[in-house]
């Protein structure tokens, strides 16, 4: 059963029975993302058990059989989470298909809305955060300006490669520009992680590991960030 079209022109639902509809909904959605995920790798209901099993949290045979066909009357969190890894897939694209179930209801009493929307509201992926989660944006902008200063290290890398084994002036000129650019990338990179980590620190919290591979460029750095603006971060 997939979640059903909404409509702009309807009004909310003030009937106490769409309460248990939506929980019908939310449960349906996730059986038919575990039936179809499971056939697409081509098992059985066993099949799925025994991955469960090897997993340490077994769900039988039956009981998959159950869930898939209506007939479980819930859902707990933990079975949606092994089920989830057994498929190899992420827990929320359980509850929130995207590009296979058009519209979910995010809670009842509610509109229906696309699967992105949801999935993004479950997330927190949303961009109106309030000032109770600034941690969770803290933690993102930690990961975001690692990935930043590691892909301007690659690019600084190959470019200066590229300048020692350059066939002429001009390709080796074009290569330490290059080479320049993501020098000043890297650092860019680099300020904006130092500064993000002490963000945390200040709020009591320990900061995310460092990658191995950006721990003695971080470490190398010698002046105290500035954390008197978080508009960037």
């Amino acid at each position: 059963m997939t979640q059903r079209r909404s409509n702009p022109g309807e009004k909310k639902a003030d009937d106490g029975d769409d309460v248990p509809e939506w929980v019908d909904q939310v449960m349906s959605t996730v059986a038919g993302e575990v039936r179809r995920r499971r056939k697409e790798l081509g098992w059985s209901a066993q099949d799925l058990a025994d991955k469960c099993e090897e997993i340490g949290h077994p769900i039988p045979r039956n009981v998959i059989a159950n869930m898939e066909s209506g007939r479980r009357s819930n859902l707990p969190l933990v079975d949606v989470m092994v089920l989830a890894e057994a498929l190899n897939t992420p827990p929320i694209c359980l509850l929130y298909p995207v590009g296979y179930v058009e519209d979910v209801q995010r809670l009842p009493l509610q509109h229906p809305t696309t699967s992105l929307n949801a999935l993004r509201w479950f997330t927190g992926e949303e961009t109106a955060l309030g000032t109770d989660d600034d941690m969770l944006r803290y933690f993102r902008a930690h990961h975001a300006a690692q990935e930043q200063m590691r892909r301007a290290q690659q690019d600084e890398e190959h470019a200066r490669y590229q300048a020692k084994t350059a066939p002429n002036a001009d390709r080796k000129a074009e290569a330490l520009r290059a080479q320049a650019q993501a020098a000043v990338a890297a650092e860019k990179a680099k300020r904006r992680l130092h500064r993000v980590r002490a963000f945390i620190e200040e709020a009591g919290v320990t900061p995310p590991y460092l990658w191995p591979d950006v721990i003695s460029a971080i470490e190398s750095t010698g002046t105290d960030p500035d954390t008197t603006e978080e508009n960037d971060l």
